[in-house]
């Protein structure tokens, strides 16, 4: 069932973006509710319209949009199919590590502050 459930999350997702646009001015889709506070770039900025670029087939934009998401999204895929009930051998030790919280909370929280840093090379991890 949860399996089932994230398959419709993604597949409702794909289908929002592709018939809304995030880089349109007064886009439907909301903005980032801490960036409209504080200015502040969290760990998620950037994801709706990076997801926007990776269904459109634009990698590069993507990358600019938020660069963690774009990596992330094949470690996120196979944890999903682990948690599906798929546990090739080879992915095991992988699995140990990426099921740890404590690897998700550090890397979610030092990216949330690099990507707010105003020097090169920190500043390309803010979206655009």
């Amino acid at each position: 069932m949860p399996t089932a459930l994230l398959a419709l999350g993604a597949a409702g997702t794909a289908w929002v973006l592709s018939r809304l646009d995030p880089f349109v001015g007064n886009s439907a889709l909301p903005p980032c509710p801490l960036h409209a506070l504080t200015g502040l770039y969290c760990p998620g900025c950037g994801s709706t319209r990076c997801l926007y670029a990776l269904l459109h087939g634009d990698v590069w934009l993507a990358l600019a949009m938020n660069p963690l998401l774009v990596v992330s999204l094949p470690l996120l895929g196979l944890m999903s199919l682990n948690a599906a009930g798929w546990r090739p051998a080879w992915s095991t030790p992988l699995m140990r590590q990426l099921a740890r919280p404590g690897l998700w909370l550090w890397l979610l929280l030092g990216y949330g502050v690099l990507r707010n840093l105003p020097w090169s090379p920190f500043n390309l991890l803010a979206p655009g």
